[in-house]
């Protein structure tokens, strides 16, 4: 446990999961706002970093402020803006079908991608994010572009997305089902892939050294860490039990029960 302090205590930036982290719904959870406060008073500075793309940073940020969390555009990195990244190194095609939520959309459309949610001749390229307004009608479209063999790009492979109510499939269940009809499965852009973790610190400013990851998924949020060589943290506030922490391949740093306990360390 001492271990643990001084590596938090010495750390300078923090990229923090939020959903099943920092709070569950509208629930947040017990010294949330004090944990937030103290990374600012030593001196440091932190990023919300998440898979969740069914809502914009602006949206995000209206989400935050509701529930009393301090947020600004600037303090967030989501799969989204990783996907922006990517499109912009490697997509040069005609146009993308997003499957996603009108705030996923606008997104991408705000960025400068030939987005449309219409099956239409000249799309070359699917790009899925996690669909809160999720239709059948956007899953046949998904499936006839996948047998027009289009280039399959998705945000995130989480299977649930936690609410206060129990779990709601996400992204990666969703691609399990198209893969089930149309036997293709999507490149990964988010978490569990290291890029996400290393632009954002890129973004903030500091080096992977200065970096600590804390999420409640072993395979995205402490598998993107691992990826990308920095210290990470399993809380057991969100999807991830003890039993599972045990059984996995994957290991972060360090575990504790909540954001809580980190606070209590690094105060």
């Amino acid at each position: 446990m001492a271990d643990m302090r001084e590596t938090l205590r010495a750390k300078r930036l923090y990229l923090l999961d939020m959903d099943g982290t920092l709070y569950l719904d509208d629930n947040v959870f017990d010294h949330c706002l004090d944990f937030l406060s103290a990374i600012k008073a030593r001196g440091g500075r932190y990023l919300y970093l998440t898979n969740n793309s069914s809502k914009s940073v602006d949206k995000y940020v209206e989400k935050m402020n509701r529930v009393h969390i301090p947020a600004v555009s600037e303090d967030f990195f989501t799969s989204t803006d990783a996907a922006c990244v990517y499109l912009r190194r490697n997509y040069h095609g005609k146009k993308i079908y997003a499957l996603g939520t009108a705030s996923f959309r606008n997104q991408l459309m705000n960025a400068g991608f030939p987005i449309t949610d219409h099956l239409e001749d000249d799309i070359d390229c699917l790009l899925m994010g996690f669909d809160t307004e999720l239709t059948f009608k956007k899953l046949e479209d998904a499936c006839i572009l996948l047998g027009r063999g289009v280039q399959y790009l998705a945000t995130n492979p989480d299977w649930v997305c936690p609410t206060a109510y129990g779990y709601v499939p996400d992204c990666g269940s969703v691609s399990q089902m198209l893969f089930n009809a149309t036997k293709r499965k999507p490149y990964f852009i988010g978490k569990p892939e290291p890029a996400i973790a290393l632009l954002a610190i890129e973004k903030a400013g500091y080096q992977p050294e200065d970096a600590v990851l804390i999420g409640d998924r072993i395979y995205t949020d402490i598998a993107c860490g691992v990826n990308a060589g920095i210290t990470t943290v399993l809380v057991f506030s969100g999807e991830t039990t003890r039993a599972d922490w045990e059984k996995s391949e994957i290991k972060p740093a360090f575990t504790c029960q909540s954001i809580a306990d980190i606070y209590e360390m690094i105060k």
